[in-house]
């Protein structure tokens, strides 16, 4: 009996070492991300977990930066209302040098981002893990960014 509990559960831990996400699934879902932000796709907010953490590091002129963290829901509306002008603008985000880490039982997909309305690269990072139905999902996303209007309103 003892050894059938022992084989039992050694196939349990075997397959739930099957099941887990891997670096390449976590890029591939990534890809998919881009793919759907950069063509504007419906389904974007799909990619987020709803308490997802966006967080926003702003690069003021003079080289010094500010934090600004909001929720998904705030995060939707600002990309619902943005959204139409990005497109007629041909506005998307090309994403280079793509480093993958596993953090606790998520993967950091750290890159740089190249918005195509400028010429520099900045830092971004995105955390994707699986979701309470076993969807990847991001939990986490941070993007440097140059422009000025996010710390509109922001109290200093």
């Amino acid at each position: 009996m003892k050894k059938l509990l022992v084989t039992i559960c050694a196939l349990m831990t075997g397959l739930a070492a099957n099941a887990a996400v891997t670096a390449d699934q976590a890029l591939t879902f990534f890809a998919q991300y881009v793919d759907s932000a950069n063509n504007y796709k419906e389904d974007v907010i799909k990619f987020y977990s709803p308490d997802a953490k966006i967080i926003r590091v702003v690069i003021k002129p003079d080289g010094s930066t500010v934090t600004l963290t909001t929720n998904m829901k705030e995060y939707a509306n600002q990309m619902r209302i943005g959204a139409n002008l990005a497109k007629m603008r041909g506005y998307k985000n090309f994403y280079t040098q793509r480093k993958v880490t596993k953090v606790g039982n998520d993967f950091k997909i750290s890159t740089l981002r190249q918005p195509s309305t400028s010429d520099y690269k900045i830092p971004a990072y995105f955390i994707i893990g699986e979701d309470a139905k076993g969807n990847l999902k991001i939990k986490e996303e941070s993007m440097h960014s140059k422009n000025q209007l996010l710390l509109k309103g922001k109290k200093n």
